[in-house]
C-alpha cells in the first residue's frame, strides 16, 4: 500500500511539473514573439534555447508514461 502511495504521489509531482513548462514555455513563446517584433537577436537565440531545453524535459516526462 505504500508503494502506491509513493506512485500516485510521484505522478502527481510530475503532473504538476508539467504543468508549470507548459505555463514557462507560454511566457517563453511570447518572450520570442516581442524579441521577433523587435529584432532583438541575442533574445531571440536565448528564447529559442530555453524552449528547446523546455521541449526536452516534457519529452523526459513523456518518455515514462
Amino acid at each position: 500500500m505504500k508503494q502506491m502511495i509513493k506512485i500516485i504521489r510521484k505522478v502527481d509531482i510530475e503532473k504538476q511539473y508539467e504543468e508549470i513548462l507548459m505555463l514557462e514555455m507560454d511566457y517563453e513563446l511570447a518572450t520570442l514573439y516581442a524579441a521577433m517584433n523587435n529584432n532583438d537577436q541575442h533574445e531571440i537565440d536565448k528564447s529559442k534555447k530555453r524552449l528547446t531545453e523546455i521541449q526536452e524535459e516534457l519529452k523526459g516526462l513523456h518518455a515514462y508514461a
